[in-house]
């Protein structure tokens, strides 16, 4: 993997570093389940995001049932991959546990940061996932409500579909030094 030249190879090989630089987006997955132990290690990977005021508005709803994970696929465009993904997760804003304004779009940073984790937790685990966006596109989030019967107080965010890689994916180096100002 290609990485620029001032990063130090102590840092390179530090494995929550290499994690995160070598983190891909996975849709294509193997039929091999998740288990019970790698599902609840990303739900509580998630759950550790920094959140505004601790408010922690997220609700991760996991989808397992083919049928809905088939459903899901045939409505959002985005996330065909869905139906043959083991699971997916929804990540769900809970309005009740949001700010009240002009903090109260914290949320959407809130569930970033958990979907964030839950990625770069999949990774670690030798899974795969990808971010597929629901929010702020009212038909996603009511097909996803209607489907999933969620609560009127729930915001759909995104889905993760999760599952163990179906092939190795290649990081892409998205260094661009171009892009750093430092100020002075």
């Amino acid at each position: 993997m290609k990485v620029y030249d001032k990063v130090a190879s102590a840092i390179l090989q530090n494995p929550a570093y290499r994690n995160i630089i070598t983190r891909v987006s996975v849709r294509q997955f193997s039929p091999d389940a998740v288990s019970d132990e790698e599902l609840t290690a990303l739900v509580h990977a998630a759950m550790a995001a920094p959140t505004g005021v601790n408010r922690q508005p997220w609700e991760l709803v996991v989808v397992s049932d083919r049928s809905k994970l088939e459903r899901l696929a045939e409505v959002l465009p985005y996330a065909k991959m869905t139906a043959h993904a083991p699971l997916a997760i929804v990540v769900c804003g809970n309005r009740t546990r949001m700010l009240d304004a002009p903090d109260d779009v914290l949320w959407e940073q809130d569930c970033s940061a958990a979907t964030e984790n839950l990625l770069l937790a999949a990774h670690a685990l030798g899974l795969g996932g990808v971010w597929t966006c629901l929010f702020p596109h009212d038909d996603r989030m009511a097909a996803v409500r209607e489907i999933l019967n969620l609560p009127p107080d729930w915001v759909p965010f995104n889905l993760v579909p999760v599952g163990h890689p179906a092939h190795d994916h290649a990081p892409m180096d998205k260094w661009h030094p171009d892009r750093v100002h430092l100020s002075e």
